[in-house]
């Protein structure tokens, strides 16, 4: 399943309470206070790792806490620290204080840790408390509580491609043709129902992260079909790659669709809109004389690539152009 936001309660672990105790030794009379410290509560922290795809560990589990410190004790004796809790998130998850609504942290590389809430300092105990006038204290400090936190947590996807395109357009197949993903493929509406990452393997140890996201349909920026709910995965990616169906199913006409796609990222974020785009005329094999693509292009005034998902037909320039194309976008 994948999960993209969640909603968690974090708390720190307390300190540790000071001991109240004195030296008692044998021919060591009035052996004065040996309380003591409490040990610190356990800290919070996100890390963001490579083995963690979603957020779905948090289905079902809302809170999260650390441990807490353990007491003092006789002898000066210090009590344990807490463990800390170290959360694991996928890259691209953003830390939000959901009381506040502030973004306290986005975690967009593999490695990043941010601490969201630090545990209670651990209490005196009675041996920090002697002075010449008092010199048998009967009392400690009680530890400080841990730092607690409601969260918020929502995960765009990090890919240097995101797919983009009218449902039953091509892009569950032509992922699946540049890279080891496995998408769901069918030919109704909608098969795609949760993006997916697929990882394009080029020579001499190049690569390409591509994101296959449910298919647009006209008001999905108002929370129409799916493309609502994913829209935010391409807030991160470098290049937009635009799928056309040349001969779409319904019947409509394909530069209307891409004007309808255009309207949606646009209306969703001006941001998103103008990312760098890159227009692909799929379902070639079904044009052999060329005519359809040569009319879109007309029509459009853009450049298209034309390519086959099925057959396979111009993929491999197609993956060339796109990662001369996301190597300009890193600069």
């Amino acid at each position: 399943m994948f999960v993209d936001e969640a909603k968690i309660w974090v708390k720190a672990g307390d300190g540790g309470n000071g001991c109240v105790s004195f030296r008692r030794e044998k021919y060591v009379p009035k052996g004065g206070p040996d309380g003591g410290d409490g040990g610190k509560g356990g800290d919070i922290f996100f890390e963001a790792v490579n083995d963690v795809d979603t957020l779905s560990a948090f289905i079902g589990k809302h809170h999260w806490q650390a441990r807490e410190g353990k007491p003092g004790q006789g002898s000066n004796k210090t009590g344990a620290n807490g463990n800390n809790l170290t959360i694991k998130v996928p890259p691209g998850t953003l830390i939000y204080d959901a009381d506040l609504d502030i973004l306290l942290k986005d975690l967009n590389k593999t490695g990043m840790k941010a601490c969201v809430c630090l545990g209670g300092r651990g209490g005196k105990g009675n041996k920090q408390f002697a002075t010449p006038v008092n010199q048998a204290p009967q009392f400690a400090e009680p530890g400080k509580p841990g730092q607690e936190r409601n969260l918020r947590l929502e995960l765009k996807l990090i890919a240097d491609i995101g797919l983009v395109g009218m449902p039953n357009a091509g892009k569950s197949t032509l992922i699946s043709r540049c890279s080891k993903a496995r998408p769901k493929i069918a030919s109704y509406p909608f098969t795609t129902l949760e993006p997916v990452l697929g990882i394009v393997e080029l020579t001499d140890e190049r690569r390409l992260v591509l994101a296959d996201l449910p298919g647009l349909i006209e008001g999905a920026h108002k929370g129409a079909g799916l493309g609502f709910e994913f829209l935010k995965h391409i807030e991160r990616t470098r290049i937009i790659v635009h799928i056309l169906d040349i001969m779409p199913a319904d019947g409509s006409d394909p530069v209307d669709n891409f004007h309808k796609i255009r309207r949606e990222l646009k209306q969703y974020s001006k941001a998103l809109s103008a990312k760098k785009e890159v227009i692909i005329a799929n379902k070639i094999d079904l044009d052999p004389d060329g005519q359809i693509v040569k009319k879109l292009r007309k029509r459009l005034g853009h450049r298209i690539i034309p390519i086959s998902a099925v057959s396979g037909q111009g993929i491999k320039d197609l993956c060339e152009t796109l990662w001369k194309k996301v190597k300009r976008a890193k600069l």
